[in-house]
Order: C-alpha cells, then sequence, then structure tokens
C-alpha cells in the first residue's frame, strides 16, 4: 500500500465507532452504520471479517480500516464497551384471561398474540364438515398454524346449535373456524386453559342466563318474576236467611252456634282413626309425585349434562356416586333431573370444592 492510500485509511478510520464485546474482541461498525466487522487481537496477530481484509490476508503489513480504527482506539481507551440485551420472552397478556366460576378460561384474542409474539408464519383452515340438516346443523374446521420455525400444529373444531349460544348459533361456520384455530394455537403456544370460545354459554350451564331453567327468558317474564305476590281473601257473603226460633222448640244449630256450645254439650262423632304409613308408601306418594312434578318440568339441557361430568371429574366423583347422590336428593337419576335440579346439582358441586 502506498502512503497516500494508507493515510487515506487511517482518516476513514476516525470516524467509525468500536465496541469491544469481550478481551482483545471487537466490533467496528461500518461507515454506513448497517452492519458490523468483528476484529480480533491477539498474540499473533489481528484478524477481521471484512472483505478487504480477506483478499489481503497473504500480506502480512496490510490493515484495513477496522483493523487501524480499533488501534486508533485502545490506547486512548476511546471505545464502547457492548451491552447486551435480554430478549423479550413471549408472554400471555393477563387482560386476555377471564374467571368464571372459579376457572380460568383464555380469549381467543390472547392466544392470537402470544401466537405472533413467539411467531407464526400463516395460519389456514379447510371446512371439514358444512353444516346441514342431516348432521344436525354441525360444522366441522381443521386448523394448520405454521411457526415462523417451520413447526406445524394442527387441530380440529366444530360448533352447532347445541354447543353454541344463541348469539352464535347462526354462524357456525365461523365458530368453527375460530375455536379449531383457537385450539391449534392452544398446542403452539403451550397453553392449557381452554379457550373462551370454545365453551357453550356457560351461564346456561348453571342456570343463570338467557335461558334459564331450560327456556328462553323473555322481558316479560323477568317482569314478572320481580313482582311479589299479592295475595287475596275472598270475603265471605252475607247470609239472607233468617232462622225462627219459636218459644218451646229448638231452632235449627248452626256452625257458630256449636262453636259457642261448651264442649260436653256437642255430640262427639266417631270418626275412623286414621292409619300411620309406612316409609315405604311415603317413599312411594313421594316418588309418585316427584314424577308427576317432573313431568311438568323442563328437563335438563345438554349444556348442564355436560357441566355436571365436568365437574365430578373435576372433583374426583365416579358416575356411580353422582348417580347415588342424585338419588339420595332428588329420588331420580343424573339423566332424569329437570333443569331447576341440575342447576341446584351443579352449584353443590361447585361449593363442594
Amino acid at each position: 500500500m502506498t502512503a497516500q492510500e494508507i493515510q487515506k485509511r487511517n482518516e476513514k478510520a476516525q470516524t467509525l465507532r468500536v465496541i469491544e464485546v469481550g478481551p482483545n474482541v471487537f466490533y467496528v461498525e461500518s461507515a454506513e452504520g448497517k452492519i458490523c466487522y468483528k476484529v480480533l487481537f491477539g498474540t499473533e496477530g489481528y484478524d477481521c471479517s471484512c472483505g478487504d481484509f480477506a483478499r489481503n490476508r497473504n500480506d502480512p503489513s496490510f490493515k484495513c480500516k477496522h483493523i487501524a480504527a480499533v488501534e486508533g482506539c485502545v490506547p486512548s481507551g476511546e471505545f464502547e464497551t457492548a451491552q447486551f440485551l435480554d430478549r423479550r420472552k413471549p408472554k400471555l397478556d393477563e387482560r386476555f384471561i377471564m374467571s368464571l366460576e372459579g376457572n380460568d378460561f383464555v380469549k381467543y384474542a390472547g392466544l392470537l398474540d402470544l401466537g405472533h409474539q413467539k411467531g407464526i408464519m400463516k395460519i389456514e383452515v379447510d371446512v371439514l364438515q358444512f353444516p346441514s340438516d342431516e348432521n344436525k346443523n354441525t360444522a366441522v374446521c381443521r386448523a394448520t398454524v405454521v411457526s415462523k420455525t417451520g413447526e406445524v400444529f394442527i387441530d380440529i373444531g366444530d360448533a352447532n346449535p347445541s354447543n353454541t349460544n344463541s348469539r352464535v348459533s347462526k354462524h357456525l361456520l365461523r365458530m368453527a373456524s375460530t375455536r379449531s384455530i383457537a385450539r391449534a394455537l392452544r398446542t403452539y403456544t403451550n397453553i392449557g386453559m381452554t379457550c373462551l370460545e370454545e365453551l357453550a354459554d356457560f351461564s346456561d350451564a348453571v342456570g343463570t342466563g338467557p335461558f334459564k331453567n331450560g327456556k328462553q327468558e323473555t322481558p316479560s317474564d323477568k317482569k314478572a318474576s320481580t313482582r311479589k305476590p299479592v295475595s287475596r281473601i275472598p270475603k265471605e257473603k252475607p247470609s239472607t236467611e233468617k232462622s225462627e226460633v219459636k218459644e218451646g222448640t229448638v231452632g235449627p244449630i248452626t256452625e257458630q252456634a256449636t262453636l259457642a256450645m261448651p264442649a260436653e254439650k256437642v255430640e262427639k262423632k266417631d270418626t275412623p282413626a286414621e292409619k300411620p304409613r309406612s316409609a315405604e308408601q311415603k317413599s312411594k306418594s313421594n316418588g309418585t309425585q316427584n314424577q308427576a312434578d317432573r313431568s311438568s318440568q323442563p328437563k335438563m339441557s345438554e349444556a348442564q349434562k355436560r357441566a355436571l361430568y365436568n365437574l365430578s371429574r373435576r372433583r374426583g366423583i365416579s358416575v356411580e356416586e353422582m348417580e347415588r347422590m342424585s338419588k339420595e336428593k332428588y329420588h331420580a337419576s343424573v339423566e332424569s333431573l329437570t333443569s331447576s335440579e341440575a342447576s341446584e346439582f351443579i352449584r353443590s358441586l361447585q361449593q363442594a370444592a
């Protein structure tokens, strides 16, 4: 290299930014500030990752401008110390978590946000079944989530009028697509919580939603339920008949007169004593009465049935034990419970936790 070339290179080296990342290890920023070149200093010499040094590596006296920049900064200490920043780890935002009846559920938006934090390359949804009368209006979709590293996660989701609420029952295909994506995202993001969109109307399951006790509650029903019952006692009509009692005769004895008479003057009629009923007869009569009352009430819904079995499984209660509890409390099997009885049973299982 000529003296003029060396002088020109040293002038450029004075404007370059030098960063120390370790003992005898430096990074020198390019003149444009777009990239950094790694410069190594050691007992055996020096090395640079730039193309200029690679082309002149065989020349022991050659020094690129990056090496010259390090040599100019090290003696005077005019270099920066690298500060390594911790990479931000993907985290589920707490505002996307909802608590219902003591259980946590994640929203679809939270899964999508966490998935994009981890890196999503693409999401594809295939319709496996369109809703129709033949399949009881059940839509089934399959979602495929591909991460930025090439990992593939596949899951399916279904939707029909029995596992959706009244607001989305007209949009079954879209709900099935949302549920399939949510399930695939749960696997990708390692979230064990159930997605809120995967549930039917949870308030309906416990009998507090718009479909209370298996029937849709209308505004008139709400007003009627808030009214206080008014008890009306019918007034007795005054008797227009007059009974004349002649002297020396006994007139008709009315009910009021009988009550006013002394107890010893009132004739007692022998009435047959009522025989006490046995416990078996009482249970039979109660069972018959309960069956008659149960037949007039709405049956337990599918959502309530799923809630019962899910709660029993979480509490460690077997199916036989739940049947025994149902018969002791309601004198009926689980399948024969009414909507109000199922709601009460669900609350008792929740409080038993």
